[in-house]
Order: C-alpha cells, then structure tokens, then sequence
C-alpha cells in the first residue's frame, strides 16, 4: 500500500451529504476483486447521462478538475453498503484524499486499507472550502498527515484529528496483511516453539 505523508492536489468539490457506496460505484460494475479499472466507473450514473454521453455539468466533467486528486464532500459519506469497491473506484481514479464532515466507518475503514485519507473536518470549514473551490478553481490544498493540518499556498487552514494506529498504518502504508506481515519472525518462533514437530500440529476444528 503506497504511504501517505503530505499530498498537494487540486479540490474536487461535490457539495452533496449522503453519497452512498452505490453512488459512488453501482452494484453492475462489482465483477472483479482485481482492484484496478474501477476509475472508469466512479460515480458512474452522475458522471454519464442516460444514453451514456459524457454530463458536461457534473464537476469532475468539467476542466479545472479533471485531475483533481482530493475531494471535498458533505457529511456521511460513504454511508451504504460496505463495499470495499468504493474505496477501490476512488484510488484507481486518482483521489488520495477525501475532505467531508463525517464518514461511514465502514468506509472510512476500507479507505485506510487502500491508503486513501478520509479525514473528517468541522463542517463550517468545509463549507467555506466547498465555496472556494467552486469560485476559485482550481483550487489547490495540501493535506499533511504527520502534521494533522490542511493549508493552501498562503496559509494554514485546518487542522484535523485522527487516532494515533490509522495516522501511524497511513504514514508506513500498512494495511491489515502488512500489519501482521510485520510479526512474521514472532509468529513463526510461537509456531516452532509449540509446535517444534510439524507433524504434531493438531488439526484445526470447525
């Protein structure tokens, strides 16, 4: 998992509360547990129009933020299913953060195991964020993870907390298998030391 430490990028912002797992990736793309090629199909039914042409009105259509890599959205998001899907559509399409008041946990959860930063800021700063990002596009911020602040070329904006394991397997790009690949040596020394006999293993029960 790539490491996330300090991103600069422009702002995405998709002034909307409840954006639901199936918003962000529809249940008909959910083919594969191969993480790549879900980008294409982020937000899907809003960034395409019924006979499949290109809505030139939905934000990450629109020129200043076609490589926008850090969204800015209302409260709750990510609230639906638990699709890790979502999180997956999210970093193959170029996201390394997202910006809102609140987050499913679930989400949030399936966002720190892909490196994804789902931070949670107090709504009145995002609000204020959301409304400079459409006047001032494109709007470019920089999201520093060990410093915990959010600053844009002038000045420090927000600040933001984060429990101490998520900020620490973000920063080392850890998931849970890298978490428990770190204990290897421990656990194959328990291993041997109860079991120096292989063959002696009980058999697992069900």
């Amino acid at each position: 998992m790539e490491p996330f430490r300090v991103h600069t990028g422009v702002v995405a912002p998709l002034d909307r509360a409840d954006i639901d797992t199936d918003q962000i990736i529809p249940k008909q793309f959910l083919k594969s547990v191969d993480r790549d090629g879900y980008g294409d199909f982020l937000f899907h039914d809003w960034r395409k129009e019924e006979g499949g042409s290109t809505n030139p009105e939905f934000v990450l259509n629109k020129e200043p933020y076609r490589g926008a890599s850090i969204l800015l959205a209302g409260r709750n998001f990510g609230c639906g299913s638990s699709r890790e899907h979502a999180a997956w559509a999210l970093r193959d399409f170029g996201f390394r953060a997202i910006l809102a008041p609140s987050f499913a946990d679930i989400f949030r959860e399936n966002a720190d195991q892909n490196g994804l930063a789902a931070l949670s800021l107090e709504e009145d700063v995002v609000r204020e964020l959301l409304a400079r990002a459409y006047s001032e596009a494109p709007l470019s911020l920089t999201v520093d993870l060990e410093e915990r602040t959010i600053a844009d070329s002038d000045a420090l904006l927000a600040s933001f907390e984060i429990d101490d394991f998520r900020q620490m397997c973000l920063l080392e790009g850890l998931d849970r298998i890298g978490l428990t690949l770190r204990q290897a040596e421990a656990i194959s020394s328990f291993e041997q030391q109860r079991w120096p006999n292989r063959s002696e293993v009980p058999p697992k029960s069900f």
